[in-house]
């Protein structure tokens, strides 16, 4: 039992575990079935943050095309599933690799850039790729099915969220892999950096490629959940405003930490509908959620820049401290 919870993988386990728990509280009528829908949308993004964070947060780049690739998977599963007929397992990898070849595609010319003129010129390829598709097909009239499996299994709206769940976890547990491999040490390495990257013989152009097509994939990938899940495809959300939400995210939880994207997650796509719109006299408020997000991300910046996934560990030595000085 100590093996296991010792491995750096149980906390995802348990995050996943207490996430699932969700659908059958509301079949007890604990909680609200909106409740359940909400934490959809939570785990969705918190995939999209997860792949943004493995680019800023272990290679430093900087990526505002975020929304633009999930809406991208997302018309693509819906193309493929309602116009061409597809199941579900043969869409999803489409609608993933595709959005992602085209991300490297973009990377290859795009990461030579740096800074702010990396994140314009991803932004105004999201925003390229949104207005091609509002043009081209009018989505919003369409409803993407609930996954299923070839026909042999069709789930309900619980069992697409219990899906997003399992999938959380498993890019939980690979994120974790990777960053601990050898190319996760290039990549915190490149970015400390990048004159010692080099002479280290690192080819810094090469991962950082792969740290833009593994955002771009896990982007694309929340796009398609989103799409099955909420069962509606409009253009509208995939625009700056979502990219910056998503940023906010991983700001908020916590650069360069996984559980971070989860909690920030939570913070930034969680509270608004669960907490501050149910507030008394300011919960009516519009605009309430930005604000409530804009003052938090200047609080964290300027007191808490390592993000709040840090919050319980050093309040744990807070406790430490306080009990050696007794002893």
């Amino acid at each position: 039992m100590k093996k296991i919870f010792a491995s750096r993988h149980t906390k995802y386990l348990i995050i996943g575990l207490l996430l699932a728990t969700l659908p059958f509280l509301s079949d007890m009528g604990l909680i609200r079935s909106a409740t359940v829908t909400i934490y959809g949308m939570i785990v969705f993004y918190a995939i999209a943050a997860l792949g943004l964070n493995v680019l800023l947060g272990y290679s430093g780049l900087i990526s505002l095309g975020t929304a633009g690739f999930m809406g991208f998977g997302a018309y693509l599963t819906t193309h493929f599933t309602l116009e061409m007929g597809l199941p579900f397992l043969v869409a999803l990898p489409f609608a993933v690799l595709i959005p992602t070849a085209l991300g490297l595609l973009v990377g290859l010319t795009s990461l030579r850039l740096a800074g702010m003129y990396l994140a314009i010129a991803t932004l105004a390829i999201a925003e390229v790729m949104r207005q091609v598709f509002v043009e081209i097909w009018a989505f919003s009239s369409f409803r993407p099915p609930l996954p299923e499996f070839f026909g042999l299994l069709e789930l309900d709206r619980n069992g697409a969220y219990l899906l997003i769940v399992f999938l959380l976890v498993l890019l939980m547990v690979l994120t974790d892999n990777f960053i601990h491999s050898s190319v996760g040490r290039a990549l915190l390495t490149m970015r400390v950096s990048e004159p010692a990257a080099q002479a280290m013989g690192i080819n810094l152009f090469k991962y950082k490629l792969m740290a833009f097509g593994i955002a771009t994939a896990y982007a694309s990938l929340s796009g398609v959940l989103y799409a099955h899940f909420i069962r509606a495809v409009d253009p509208s959300p995939w625009n700056l405003l979502l990219a910056l939400q998503i940023l906010a995210v991983i700001v908020i939880g916590g650069l360069k930490t996984i559980t971070g994207s989860i909690l920030g997650s939570i913070i930034v796509f969680g509270v608004p509908p669960l907490v501050l719109n149910h507030l008394p006299i300011i919960g009516d408020i519009a605009g309430l959620p930005f604000i409530f997000n804009g003052i938090l991300i200047i609080l964290v910046i300027l007191f808490y820049p390592r993000g709040l996934v840090f919050v319980g560990h050093d309040i744990k030595k807070l406790f430490t401290r306080k009990e050696v000085k007794r002893s």
